[in-house]
């Protein structure tokens, strides 16, 4: 199979259409049951749908073998032992899912209403509410008098669990409604959590981890961290998870006679909603026919990476609420609504072997090669495992099958490996769980990955810096996958400045093979240049004139266009000005560099690692024979600067400096201009429209300086109070 199907495989070899119903009911549940009970899910749910339809054709071809225990009858999922059960007054049905992700889908919604409706070309359009389909749990919420006296999740559809101590968690949930509510009003909608929130949250779980805080671990979605909150014994743990919600819906409520307001529509419900003080997406609208429902669905789909929740798709509902109960309900599923989705962000696939891709910057990446699967919109066949640690964490190898996600434009990655561990009727076993279900068989799996000790393209040294997570190549100059990046870096306007080599030149000079490394720049001819797409002669001419002039330098400007990592401007300048000359910068031991200001343990280091490499000190001499060239002379004696060892963060827009003539005044003056702002910076200085450096500084207590403040400073005034 070109994109392997683990549980679906192994159904498939069922010779027998009963015993694969039987199968595929038996997977269904077993994945019903760690999505909706464990929130631990185990495949994608393009893969559970995929199954769920497989067994829906099946029983309407043999209508004879349908079961009332089928998951196709039910909801899915059910009440844990430890929470109290909830008979919903009015079931929590899910809805209907259209899976074609084309324009068509919503067009096919509207063709089907409107034969129900017996309606014909000449009549109006069909007026929908659309929304988007929140990935979070469906929680029904109970007010009785205006007051929330239960929450209680989906369960099976039927019975759900109380999880009311935990929901009153959620500071958007209101806890009180105004009087004109109506006694009874349960309030359906979905708990969620942002994606900032996750990651802030899985950040500290990494940090408890990282403490060894035993039985911590990080989530795989924000969809299983609001799931996991909920479900938490501990409302006061539950507390410390952000939880959000959206209300979308009703349950039981009392007739407007007894007190409650009379809806003729589902989106007026919605607003009352949302004047009662519950939170309702933005995103919601009003759709007239079927094209205003494509339109809608282009525009969620575009914005769907963009929005700070999960989505997986759009859902569309008949507008007024008598259509709604003329069009009814068959078997689980409500005729007047659709979940309409969008093309699958995860599928399964398996790994075909893992490579390490080499950076333009040298930084060495893991990628699992796949068999191909479409998924995002797209056909896969790549996907990151962004460093070692994340790769043996994952426990990545390869023959595994593994969930693959891509969303938006964002690159493929391996999210999690599914290891065959669901009992199936058609599995061949050699175990059997404590209740006599069988296990199947663990295949034998690869071994554990490991980076590499050199590169895999120019066999430099790998060095794994104290602190990083990535390995990086050490070849900068020599290394072929590098050459790009260190000629862009070399030519631009901080460092030896070859006007006119940009991107598209040089990405033509590397792919023709015209040049190899840097020196080769300036070996460069009339001729070849000109045969260059879009080159012409005097194109050429003014560029072999840019390198020409480009050979007279400086040694900061030389030393910054190495682009050794960690050497920035400030530190290159600061190396000349302690060494004076290049030798003595490239033999110095990391004891003498530890001597430069602005040098600490992992620039020295970085430097030595650098000039220790034959091939880049090649590179340096090829230089030089070309003719690049630079003042040299005696080291700089140190005097004391007032502003030795402070370090400044610019922001926003000064009345009369420039941001370079700033910054130039700061290093005259022997301080340091960083780029964000850090509990190490002395100062920030403040323009007009200063951004979010700004509000980080005032966050982390930094001295934060106007223009006039940071002029007195240099004058060697004492430090002006703060702005």
């Amino acid at each position: 199979m070109t994109t392997p199907d683990l549980f679906a495989g192994l159904i498939a070899k069922l010779p027998d259409d009963a015993e694969r119903i039987t199968a595929l009911r038996q997977t269904l549940h077993a994945h019903a049951h760690r999505y909706y009970v464990l929130d631990e899910p185990s495949v994608p749910d393009a893969e559970y749908d995929r199954l769920f339809r497989e067994l829906q054709a099946l029983e309407a071809r043999y209508p004879e073998l349908m079961s009332p225990d089928s998951p196709t009858q039910r909801v899915g999922g059910q009440a844990l032992e430890q929470f109290a059960p909830v008979r919903h007054a009015v079931p929590m049905l899910s809805i209907r899912t259209e899976t074609d992700t084309q324009a068509s889908g919503a067009e096919n919604f509207d063709a089907r209403i409107r034969r129900e409706l017996a309606l014909t070309d000449g009549d109006a359009s069909v007026v929908y509410v659309a929304e988007p389909k929140f990935d979070g749990l469906a929680m029904s919420l109970r007010y009785e008098h205006g007051t929330l006296v239960q929450a209680a999740t989906r369960g099976d559809g039927e019975t759900g669990e109380d999880v009311t101590q935990n929901i009153r968690t959620i500071g958007q949930i209101p806890l009180k409604l105004p009087a004109d509510a109506p006694p009874v009003l349960e309030v359906r909608g979905e708990v969620y959590m942002r994606r900032d929130d996750f990651e802030t949250l899985n950040e500290r779980q990494r940090q408890k981890i990282a403490a060894g805080i035993k039985g911590e671990k990080t989530f795989v979605n924000p969809r299983n961290a609001a799931a996991g909150a909920v479900r938490q014994l501990d409302p006061a743990i539950a507390g410390q998870r952000p939880l959000s919600f959206f209300a979308y819906g009703l349950g039981e409520v009392t007739p407007a006679s007894a007190g409650g307001p009379e809806f003729s529509s589902h989106f007026d419900l919605l607003q009352t909603l949302k004047i009662w003080g519950f939170p309702v997406s933005s995103l919601i609208g009003r759709a007239q026919g079927a094209t205003e429902l494509v339109a809608y669905y282009e525009a969620i789909g575009k914005q769907r990476d963009a929005l700070g929740f999960d989505i997986d798709g759009v859902v569309y509902k008949v507008d007024s609420l008598a259509l709604q109960q003329r069009l009814g309900f068959v078997s689980r599923e409500p005729r007047w609504a659709v979940a309409h989705k969008f093309p699958a962000q995860e599928m399964l696939t398996t790994v075909l072997a893992i490579d390490v891709q080499v950076g333009r910057t040298g930084k060495l990446t893991p990628v699992a090669k796949l068999a191909p699967v479409f998924v995002g919109g797209v056909t896969v066949t790549n996907a990151t495992l962004h460093n070692e640690d994340e790769a043996r964490r994952k426990d990545v190898r390869v023959g595994d099958t593994v969930i693959v996600r891509r969303a938006g434009d964002v690159i493929p990655e391996v999210v999690s490996v599914v290891l065959p561990s669901i009992p199936l009727a058609s599995a061949t076993t050699t175990a059997a769980t404590p209740d006599g279900e069988p296990l199947p068989m663990q295949p034998q799996r690869g071994v554990l990955f490991a980076m590499p000790k050199t590169c895999p393209v120019c066999a430099s040294v790998a060095l794994r810096e104290e602190g990083e997570a990535d390995y990086r190549c050490t070849g900068g100059l020599f290394c072929s996958a590098q050459r790009k990046q260190a000629m862009l870096h070399f030519a631009q306007r901080r460092a030896v400045e070859v006007e006119g080599l940009g991107d598209k030149l040089v990405d033509q000079l590397v792919d023709a093979g015209i040049v190899h490394t840097l020196p080769d720049l300036y070996r460069l001819g009339l001729t070849a240049l000109a045969n260059l797409d879009r080159m012409a002669d005097k194109s050429a001419l003014n560029l072999l004139d840019a390198l020409q002039k480009s050979k007279q330098t400086t040694l900061p400007r030389f030393l910054f266009g190495l682009g050794i990592r960690h050497v920035g401007e400030a530190t290159a300048k600061e190396l000349a000005r302690h060494f004076g000359k290049l030798d003595a910068v490239m033999d110095a031991t990391e004891t003498q560099l530890l001597e430069v200001a602005d040098v600490g343990p992992i620039v020295a280091k970085s430097l030595r690692t650098f000039f220790d490499q034959p091939h880049n000190r090649e590179v340096v001499e090829q230089l030089r024979a070309c003719g690049v060239t630079w003042p040299e002379g005696e080291p700089a004696a140190r005097t004391p600067t007032p502003l030795s060892g402070v370090t400044f963060v610019l922001t926003g827009t000064l009345p009369t400096l420039e941001r370079e003539a700033a910054k130039a005044l700061i290093e005259a003056a022997g301080g340091k201009v960083a780029g964000s702002v850090s509990k190490k910076t002395s100062y920030v200085v403040a323009g007009a429209e200063a951004g979010s450096k700004l509000d980080k500084a005032l966050a982390l207590g930094v001295p934060v300086l106007d223009e006039a403040g940071l002029l007195a400073l240099l004058q060697g005034d004492p430090p002006p109070p703060q702005v």
